[in-house]
């Protein structure tokens, strides 16, 4: 028994048949599942000897006659549809670099019986053990050595003319160090959405178990790069073998600003920086 035959049986046990009742006559659901299975073909690509990775982030579009009539059923749907992508996967031995995910969008441009895929391959992001854990917030513990308080200014004696500085020194503004420089503010990357905090001064990613930030994707080298937090923060390129796009153009070593976005592999990373 095929792929689509399974799932077909399976669809019939759901909700004791409701969905070829929700479906007469508008989209089928075998219809979805075969033009998800012919996504999946069509956007397969080789990465290495081998392996070829596909997609495993998957949108339905539907006009708004179908996904008023498949909301009901939609969570169900979408699992036993995730199922049967990953059989297809494992019969034509695919990669997913996450986990498989079918969802719904109603969409105003398509009429009743009509419907498009989209899809894309999200990669999983994993803080590795031992990487400083995200700031809680304000107020939160600081790491490492607690930082001294700046020194006070001496104290005049009790009624004592106040000192006054030689002519020409320059003046300490009532004994407080003169302002510094300030430092960059608190820096993080979004990839697929989840927000990861920059904790330490040097964040590596990649996709080998070394790395800060692990990177699910096989297009992704082990040690891919790095990112260097500062004023301006920079990324730099460790040796990979796909090397890395900065805002469109492809460098060894990059300044990075709030916004900027980064490529590594098919992996899409935002990275923000919040100003002092």
């Amino acid at each position: 028994m095929g792929v689509l035959q399974r799932f077909e049986r399976r669809l019939e046990g759901l909700v004791n048949g409701a969905f070829a009742k929700a479906f007469k006559s508008e989209v089928q659901p075998v219809e979805i599942a075969s033009a998800l299975q012919r996504e999946c073909d069509d956007r397969a690509a080789p990465v290495s000897q081998g392996r070829v990775m596909v997609p495993n982030d998957f949108t339905v579009e539907l006009g708004a006659h179908d996904y008023e009539r498949l909301a009901t059923y939609a969570g169900p749907l979408s699992a036993e549809l995730g199922e049967l992508l990953q059989e297809h996967g494992r019969e034509q031995r695919y990669m997913f670099v996450g986990p498989v995910e079918v969802k719904f969008e109603r969409v105003q441009d398509l009429s009743t019986g009509m419907f498009r895929i989209r899809s894309q391959a999200l990669a999983g992001v994993v803080q590795m053990q031992g990487y400083p854990p995200q700031a809680q917030g304000y107020g939160a513990p600081q790491q490492g050595y607690p930082q001294a308080a700046p020194p006070m200014p001496p104290q005049q004696p009790f009624g004592a003319p106040p000192q006054q500085p030689p002519f020409g020194a320059p003046q300490q503004g009532g004994g407080y160090p003169p302002p510094q420089p300030s430092g960059p503010g608190s820096c993080w990357v979004e990839v697929n959405g989840v927000r990861h905090q920059l904790a330490r001064a040097v964040t590596s990613l990649g996709r080998g178990t070394d790395v800060d930030l692990r990177i699910d994707d096989p297009s992704v080298s082990r040690r891919h790069a790095e990112i260097r937090v500062g004023v301006p923060s920079v990324i730099s390129d460790l040796g990979s073998t796909n090397g890395i796009v900065v805002d469109d153009q492809h460098v060894r070593q990059a300044q990075l600003r709030d916004g900027s976005v980064i490529h590594l592999g098919n992996t899409t990373i935002i990275f923000r920086q919040e100003a002092r």
